[in-house]
């Protein structure tokens, strides 16, 4: 196999990883949780954050190093649509992750996080699953030369 197509299941294994844990989040991060829920969330949180980060290094290095040429991506409004997708589903998920880190500290002395602040935080969740939806159309779109 080419170094493109590594690169390929790497980044789609990685994408679907940050799906996982947005979908895992919107479990976790319900009305009612505990103190002894709140050290999950934050765990699942970080996990999202090492993805994130992995696709976009994945995504760039395939840019860069793929078997496309970067004229293919960087001229491409499609791909650019996908970046912005992916960089609002970013953008939004700081919200979520400021609240855990204050809910993991309250968490310390025993206290859940409020109603208002959960529910805060699933809308934010839901935002980011709504958006990254988008990504996986664009990807599918911009793969087939559409916008070129």
């Amino acid at each position: 196999m080419t170094t493109d197509a590594w690169l390929a299941i790497a980044h789609h294994l990685a994408v679907f990883g940050v799906l996982a844990v947005l979908a895992t989040e919107w479990a976790l991060v319900r009305p009612g949780i505990g103190a002894a829920d709140v050290d999950r969330i934050a765990r699942v949180d970080a996990a999202y954050g090492v993805l994130a980060a992995v696709v976009l290094v994945v995504g760039f290095t395939r840019v860069f190093a793929g078997d496309k040429p970067t004229d293919f991506y960087f001229e491409n409004p499609v791909f650019w649509a996908k970046i912005a997708a992916f960089a609002v589903v970013g953008l939004v998920s700081i919200g979520p992750t400021l609240r855990y880190v204050r809910w993991r500290r309250a968490a310390a002395g025993g206290t859940g996080p409020a109603a208002e602040e959960v529910v805060a935080a699933r809308r934010a969740i839901a935002i980011e699953l709504a958006v990254f939806a988008l990504i996986p159309a664009l990807a599918a779109v911009m793969a087939r030369g559409i916008g070129l």
